[in-house]
């Protein structure tokens, strides 16, 4: 017969979130213990992503959850299938990451700001480039490059491209901006493709200012507001979030233009009802959340 400990064990995983639990059938992270009842605990292995972005995979090889950003860190729990699971320090996010995409890299000393770069293998606009990265992907300056340049381990970048990781950025809502047109993706948190919530949390990182990866989580953590809303606050729906841009105003990757687009935010609310996507449930503002060290 189990033991009430095991009962409260078993009760607690069932109310885990697979998406913020760092945990596979075979291992746990050592944070886990006394939540959930593991075969072995490990602390993991601290690594970051090498890749210009890596999707986040809800299992091996299947469907995309999110996606993580170069210089992303990653604590590995478990491995298989050529993916390591673990879970992504900015916001706590788990899930299946392809190997090749992992390494030990350097501490980033500074963050792309602008809405894409490129990297060099030279200071020259005329050289071939290396790989484009997306806004808030996190590199590593190793010296100055030549004129308007900086030098990095992977290659060069446009110095107006970048901005120390201890200066961030002070308006979410014009880095937001900064990506109008970006077409929607689901599950996307690049220039290539982004959808609610990597917008949302993409704009605010940049800021200094932690963020989930999901329009429910974010909305978990948000504080609730009423009344007059201010540019960067948010607008929650079932599954759905937009920032505030001004008084009539606001802007979201959506399914309704396929793209990062400006919605007049009375029409908005409308348009979502009356296609079903029922009422705001929340308005509100970020502030305070942590992620897990």
């Amino acid at each position: 017969m189990p033991t009430a400990a095991d009962q409260a064990a078993d009760q607690a995983a069932a109310r885990v979130d697979r998406r913020l639990t760092p945990a596979t059938a075979r291992v746990a992270h050592s944070s886990l213990r006394g939540v959930i009842v593991a075969p072995m605990y490990t602390e993991g292995q601290a690594l970051r992503v090498l890749s210009p972005y890596a999707d986040l995979l809800a299992t091996p090889g299947g469907a995309r959850d999110r996606q993580l950003l170069q210089g992303d860190r990653f604590v590995v729990v478990d491995r298989a299938e050529g993916h390591a699971f673990g879970r992504a320090q900015k916001d706590g996010y788990c899930g299946w990451v392809a190997e090749a995409a992992l390494a030990d890299l350097p501490a980033p000393t500074h963050r792309v700001v602008a809405p894409a770069t490129h990297l060099y293998p030279e200071p020259r606009v005329q050289a071939h480039e290396l790989v484009s990265l997306s806004l808030g992907a996190l590199v590593t300056v190793t010296g100055p490059g030549s004129g308007p340049w900086v030098q990095t381990s992977g290659g060069f970048i446009p110095a107006t491209h970048l901005s120390p990781v201890t200066e961030p950025l002070t308006d979410a809502a014009a880095v937001a901006e900064s990506l109008l047109g970006t077409p929607y993706l689901w599950g996307g948190n690049t220039r290539g493709g982004i959808d609610c919530s990597g917008l949302v949390q993409g704009a605010h990182l940049v800021c200094g200012i932690a963020c989930p990866a999901d329009s429910d989580l974010i909305q978990a953590v948000a504080e609730p507001l009423s009344g007059p809303l201010r540019r960067s606050d948010l607008l929650f729906w079932k599954g759905h979030v937009a920032m505030i841009v001004d008084e009539a105003r606001l802007i979201h990757a959506n399914g309704h233009s396929m793209s990062v687009a400006y919605e007049d935010t009375a029409a908005c609310i409308a348009r979502i009802a009356a296609q079903g996507g029922g009422p705001v449930t929340q308005q509100g503002r970020l502030a305070g959340f942590s992620p897990p060290a």
